[in-house]
């Protein structure tokens, strides 16, 4: 009978482990990303989203041991698409602002960035009075409100869809100046045909921002396990080799 019960109690326990087990493997994060923000997030030539934003998702889901999906969707529609269920995380290096704690929650920063202006080699701007310019910038980011705070009545303000074609209009002639995150910026013009052409017109500002993966409001246990691994990845050197595959300097 003792027997009996020690094999029975046991099998007890492994079948609990095995459940534990198999409900952990079986946790699932759909993340979602722009992929039109390079090097953050962009669309490789087998069509697959590529990137340090989609490198830092791949790294914390390795951590989490959860089984991961990464999709795309345009910029607009990546706070709408989180409330209503299409996907679990956005990261998609989307700055924390006040506006947006309105609606959904974050994560700890992952990295940090600034805003600076970019222009053709050799041209002369003085930026606290853009009067008469045309000013271009990604619609719905940091770059557009300011340049809607700040210019607004003084300047021809352009806004635009993705990144990509920012600097699709600048090379045109179409832009005289734009706005954007430094280090994306900072990546197209290290890396693009047109990019020697242009160059960054005075220093950055707003260097506070903070760049988060923003989930739905009161998903707490998502938000805790996130965090858990990007402390991680952030302990054990991970992020600092994923750092350096982008950057010869720190973003964090």
């Amino acid at each position: 009978m003792k027997l009996k019960k020690v094999v029975l109690g046991s099998a007890l326990l492994l079948g609990a482990a095995l459940s534990s087990v198999s409900v952990q493997a079986a946790d699932k994060v759909r993340f979602v990303t722009e992929g039109a923000w390079a090097p953050f997030n962009f669309i490789d030539e087998a069509g697959k989203p590529q990137g340090f934003d989609v490198d830092i998702a791949r790294a914390l889901c390795a951590k989490m041991a959860a089984d991961c999906e990464i999709l795309t969707q345009d910029w607009d529609g990546l706070i709408p698409g989180l409330k209503v269920r299409k996907f679990d995380a956005i990261i998609a290096s989307m700055s924390i602002t006040e506006e947006r704690l309105k609606v959904v929650d974050f994560t700890n920063k992952y990295y940090s960035g600034g805003l600076r202006f970019m222009g053709r080699v050799g041209e002369k701007f003085d930026l606290t009075n853009l009067s008469g310019k045309t000013i271009g910038a990604q619609r719905a980011t940091l770059g557009a409100q300011y340049l809607e705070d700040n210019f607004t009545g003084m300047a021809n303000l352009k806004f635009y869809d993705n990144q990509d074609n920012v600097y699709l209009d600048l090379v045109s002639g179409r832009l005289d100046i734009v706005l954007s995150d430094e280090l994306p910026t900072y990546n197209w013009l290290k890396t693009s045909e047109s990019g020697s052409k242009f160059e960054f017109k005075g220093d950055a500002f707003m260097k506070t921002d903070n760049i988060a993966i923003a989930i739905r409001k009161g998903d707490d246990k998502l938000k805790a396990k996130l965090n858990k691994a990007l402390d991680a990845i952030l302990a054990d050197g991970t992020y600092q080799k994923i750092n350096a595959k982008y950057f010869p300097f720190s973003i964090y």
